[in-house]
């Protein structure tokens, strides 16, 4: 198994990197950050972070030559194990909102919209929240019960077309998209290098995972 993490200049790469190190153990896969579209192909494994603005994010990826195809390539056409964490995963949607439009990679019907919380509460949001599981059937929430904390930095959201595609969801003045799921991907909003114990837990879920 090779895991490749997408380095496109947006993230803490090595705080990734270092999760799934230690969630996969000293016999796990090879763990590799790289901007290489040849290793994403070559993968089995992929894992796009994102910290920041959603239109910079999506530049970085155009940036890098024949990676916007070698993920629809592997992810879609070959249904290759895929997680996006916080703004990889809101790229998975149809459109972004955050400071103007933008087009996501269209693979959840969806779009990406600011938090408009009730109650006073502040954006971003920042800090441990707990999950509520709404698919505790699926493979990669294994061992990952309504009430565990994760850890969340966003001032917007995946907001899904499809109700079945939200796997998990946070409330922060509003019900959120906390995970998201379909056939071989799977989106995290918040950070598991961040959630300690459940962050790992759900890592090695997805390394696990056949879908």
């Amino acid at each position: 198994m090779s895991v490749v993490i997408v380095d496109y200049g947006s993230g803490n790469l090595r705080s990734a990197a270092k999760a799934f190190e230690r969630a996969a153990g000293t016999a796990g896969p090879e763990i590799r950050v790289s901007d290489d579209a040849e290793d994403v192909v070559r993968a089995t494994r992929i894992v796009l972070p994102g910290v920041g603005a959603f239109a910079d994010c999506k530049r970085g990826i155009e940036a890098l030559p024949g990676m916007l195809d070698a993920l629809q390539e592997a992810v879609i056409d070959r249904r290759v194990p895929f997680l996006g964490i916080c703004v990889g995963m809101q790229l998975m949607a149809r459109f972004s909102f955050e400071n103007g439009r933008h087009e996501g990679f269209g693979w959840i019907d969806g779009d990406v919209v600011a938090l408009a919380p009730a109650n006073g509460l502040k954006v971003p949001h920042m800090g441990w929240n707990d999950l509520a599981v709404t698919a505790p059937g699926h493979a990669v929430l294994a061992g990952l019960e309504s009430g565990t904390h994760a850890y969340f930095v966003h001032g917007y959201h995946l907001r899904c077309a499809e109700p079945a595609d939200v796997i998990a969801t946070v409330a922060y003045g509003e019900t959120l998209s906390a995970v998201v799921g379909r056939d071989n991907m799977i989106g995290t909003q918040f950070h598991p290098e961040k959630s300690q114990q459940a962050g790992l837990r759900l890592i090695a879920n997805f390394l696990a995972w056949q879908p």
